[in-house]
């Protein structure tokens, strides 16, 4: 029932988005559909000056393989357009300033929201990861780690794990590349375990974005690229969102 539901708001803003706009046009753009660009959506999602913390931080859990890839990725910031995404405990912290249209709005008197991937605090113990964005090439990359709570056979990551941390880098690399917010479908075969405790790197595409959909592609593999823990394929909703008004004057 939850899913027949989610398709129907998903069907009814994809058509009230097309009735505001009947000229999108498909393909990749500096600039999204509704006209923002990635540029502005990047400054939005990685806020300069802030006090929340970044959880997509080197820590003592991460192993080595981890920290010189890093490594390797951030000096690649520096001279190739790659970005470094922080990472909050919620999404909502990252689109401050921004609501989303009435309809999909939850109302809850709970304070301590959190996205899945940040639910376990303690450090090594779960989800460590972090992920790069290039903006002119609509593609990302994730570093993934995942801890003994994710474990599922003996020793190895659970596939729901993997399968997690596909969809979220999905999600954030949907959002940057094109307003991408929900998944509409996510699709994945598995090879391979992954150890708890190695790394796994995850390389995200953007295939195309058409008729307010963003097709994207994933390869979950080691550093080495001699095993592949998983290939998968999602595809995204556009949705428009609507400013805050400012609070300043």
């Amino acid at each position: 029932m939850m899913r027949i539901g989610f398709q129907r708001v998903a069907r009814l803003v994809h058509h009230k988005a097309l009735q505001r706009n009947p000229h999108l046009l498909p393909g990749l753009h500096q600039a999204s559909a509704f006209g923002s660009s990635t540029d502005s959506l990047v400054a939005r999602f990685c806020p300069e000056n802030t006090d929340l913390k970044d959880y997509a931080l080197p820590n003592a859990s991460w192993n080595p393989d981890m920290l010189s890839l890093y490594q390797e990725f951030l000096e690649k910031t520096k001279s190739d357009r790659w970005i470094k995404l922080p990472s909050f405990k919620s999404n909502r912290e990252h689109i401050q300033g921004l609501k989303l249209p009435s309809g999909l709005v939850a109302a809850s008197d709970k304070q301590d929201w959190r996205i899945f991937t940040r639910c376990i605090q303690l450090e090594g113990q779960g989800y460590e990861y972090v992920i790069f964005f290039h903006p002119s090439e609509k593609k990302s990359v994730c570093l993934f780690q995942p801890g003994p709570y994710l474990e599922g056979a003996p020793g190895f990551a659970h596939g729901g794990s993997l399968a997690a941390m596909m969809d979220e880098t999905f999600s954030k690399t949907a959002y940057l590349a094109g307003e991408g917010l929900f998944t509409l479908s996510l699709n994945i075969r598995f090879k391979n375990l992954i150890p708890v405790g190695s790394l796994a790197v995850l390389d995200i595409q953007v295939e195309k974005i058409e008729d307010q959909k963003l097709y994207m592609s994933c390869i979950a593999q080691s550093r080495d690229k001699q095993t592949v823990y998983a290939k998968s394929s999602g595809v995204f909703l556009q949705l428009q969102l609507e400013e805050e008004p400012s609070q300043q004057q």
